[in-house]
């Protein structure tokens, strides 16, 4: 059991007056521990920023979660061959030397179909996601904030270094206690300039990192809309025009049924191409900013 006498809420004034207190640090110990602890709060406040970033960018990214199967779609898209559909004997079954019918074109557009639906509901996951971390334009605006208060204690701690070292050198010569002052107040000096080297090198990442969260947001929101725009737009259009002609299979279609189809097809295969090209640009930026986010971490330890 714990002694009801060592408990502060039982301390009684005869008893605090016997705890000796502790001597107030000296002036010098004072002015070590300003220049140990220069922008502490800053450095803190930049701390619980970055843990925020970095829990918002745990687990796979927007890159990772769309990329497999925009891959996929990307690569069954170019199967779907509509020269089954067209009239046996034709000039195109002529040149191709199709002239089996149009009974493989199904399959293969079932294919393109399960692999647009699998992309659908990963990208409603992603949206999701997105909307969960409404909170990120408002993390980045503080880290900005909270670095230029850095560098606005650097470039105050810079002109106190300089006024300081201009003082040591007019204070040259003197007796033994002079000169010990002038060795005190020199390593105080060395003192804030490591400090100061550290903030330097937080404030520069914090804002590196600040600068790629922003713009990978920027493309990563820019990948999700239009991925909906394609979804609701181009793959709905695509699925009209060659559903209605998908059940014809029996080889019979024109050149002129087949236009409005085909160009429709044309028209998903360039929006899922740039898509893809897209979510390769989000994946290197998102790996980029977890490499930022890891510097900015080894920096924050350095000042801990």
């Amino acid at each position: 059991m714990q002694d009801p006498d060592r408990t502060a809420s039982l301390m009684t004034p005869a008893k605090l007056a016997q705890v000796k207190p502790t001597a107030p640090p000296t002036p010098a110990a004072w002015l070590d521990q300003m220049a140990l602890d220069a922008g502490h709060a800053h450095v803190r406040r930049i701390a619980d920023l970055h843990e925020n970033l970095r829990l918002q960018g745990e687990g796979p990214g927007c890159a990772s979660l769309l990329s497999g199967e925009l891959a996929r779609l990307s690569q069954v898209l170019p199967l779907l061959d509509f020269g089954l559909l067209q009239a046996r004997g034709g000039w195109w079954a002529r040149v191709s030397g199709k002239q089996r019918g149009g009974g493989e074109f199904g399959p293969q557009f079932q294919r393109i179909e399960e692999a647009a639906q699998a992309l659908a509901a990963q990208h409603q996951i992603v949206r999701k996601h997105q909307l969960q971390t409404t909170g990120t334009d408002r993390t980045l605006l503080e880290l900005d904030v909270e670095s230029r208060a850095l560098d606005a204690i650097i470039d105050q701690g810079t002109r106190w270094l300089q006024d300081m070292r201009n003082q040591i050198k007019g204070r040259s010569g003197g007796d033994a206690a002079a000169r010990r002052q002038i060795e005190d107040d020199t390593a105080r000096c060395e003192l804030l300039v490591g400090r100061l080297k550290v903030l330097r090198a937080i404030a520069t990442a914090a804002q590196q990192a600040r600068q790629q969260a922003q713009s990978t947001a920027v493309r990563r929101t820019a990948l999700v809309k239009m991925l909906q725009h394609a979804l609701d737009r181009d793959l709905r259009t695509w699925h009209d025009d060659v559903s209605a002609i998908a059940a014809g299979v029996d080889g019979t279609a024109t050149a002129q049924d087949l236009e409005a189809p085909m160009a429709s097809h044309r028209d998903l295969q360039l929006c899922i191409k740039q898509a893809v090209a897209d979510c390769a640009q989000l994946h290197r930026d998102e790996q980029a900013l977890a490499e930022l986010l890891a510097a900015l971490a080894g920096h924050l330890h350095a000042a801990s």
